[in-house]
């Protein structure tokens, strides 16, 4: 697969072996999150309810960490349809895993994800979330402060996906002969094509028969040159707009990204015995009411959610 990185080389952040804590680098994109699911969990008919998305955002800020500038903030709220589509989304897809008697979830790369708290598990049911270190400490710090217990097992697993994870997640007491329900949820941009396909071959070489998986994929046109120039001058003109130098280097998500060729996921999953079933993002906003004909792409990443169900 060949490179196609792009954007800013001076902005770039990113390196082989980097680590983050929650308010730095590919951490504060969790933060990101966190403030998608406040605002939802506070809006007129929200989609779920997420009381723990607040904490974080202010236990970051008595770390030091500051609230995006205005333009940041109204982008955050312009896709705040599809953040919210997609948490439901993974949501639905853990709590019809249990009815399925799946009682063994991971979360790759989980950040701020309270869903082990939230969601109404199954008895029984065990919560593996993998992360940074520093972004796991940070949640489990915040969640004790305010007494707060997840809602079944929980285990946290603190250890770089770039890494021995399985060996890591066996250790924490995962059970690779039981069926499980793996989420890769906001993650596959964050790491190189070779890791991403090294991801999924680590997931079935842990998956027995019956385990379930649900992703957000980012396909090639997600990663065509002319859309992400679009998604840069969309930021530049939302700068433009708040007086701010429109030209000015600035922080960008697209830095943090690996911009280069993939493996279809949903091609990949087919051809390794899983069962595929596919939405595209616009269709799952639809479905769920964020979105409307006529309303601007922009507002709509080019994704889709793919769950698959191990068949053999």
């Amino acid at each position: 697969m060949s490179s196609r990185r792009t954007g800013n080389p001076a902005a770039m952040a990113r390196t082989d072996d980097d680590s983050w804590d929650i308010t730095e680098g590919v951490g504060q994109t969790a933060l990101g999150v966190a403030m998608a699911r406040a605002e939802e969990t506070t809006s007129e008919r929200p989609l779920f309810s997420d009381p723990y998305a607040r904490l974080f955002l202010d236990a970051a800020t008595e770390r030091g960490w500051r609230k995006p500038p205005p333009y940041m903030v109204e982008r955050f709220r312009s896709i705040g349809g599809y953040a919210a589509s997609r948490t439901k989304w993974f949501d639905e897809f853990f709590i019809a895993a249990g009815a399925n008697g799946i009682e063994q979830a991971v979360i790759l790369a989980a950040g701020l994800d309270a869903r082990a708290w939230r969601l109404p598990w199954v008895h029984g049911s065990t919560v593996y979330e993998i992360d940074q270190p520093k972004v796991l400490a940070f949640k489990a710090e915040t969640l004790r402060a305010h007494d707060l217990a997840p809602a079944t097992r929980y285990v946290a697993v603190p250890v770089d996906l770039r890494l021995d994870w399985p060996k890591a997640l066996v250790e924490a007491g995962f059970d690779p002969a039981e069926p499980t329900a793996w989420a890769a949820e906001g993650l596959l941009p964050y790491l190189p094509s070779d890791a991403q396909d090294v991801l999924f071959e680590r997931i079935a070489e842990l998956s027995a028969r019956g385990s379930r998986i649900g992703v957000e994929s980012f396909n090639t046109s997600f990663f065509d040159r002319d859309y992400l120039a679009s998604r840069r001058e969309q930021m530049r003109r939302l700068r433009e707009e708040a007086g701010e130098d429109p030209d000015e280097k600035v922080p960008d998500t697209q830095d943090l990204w690996y911009i280069e060729d993939r493996t279809d996921v949903a091609d990949w999953l087919t051809e390794h015995s899983w069962e595929v079933s596919a939405v595209e993002s616009t269709d799952l906003m639809t479905r769920y009411g964020r979105r409307t004909p006529g309303q601007d792409d922009a507002t709509a990443p080019r994704t889709e959610f793919i769950e698959g169900r191990l068949t053999c």
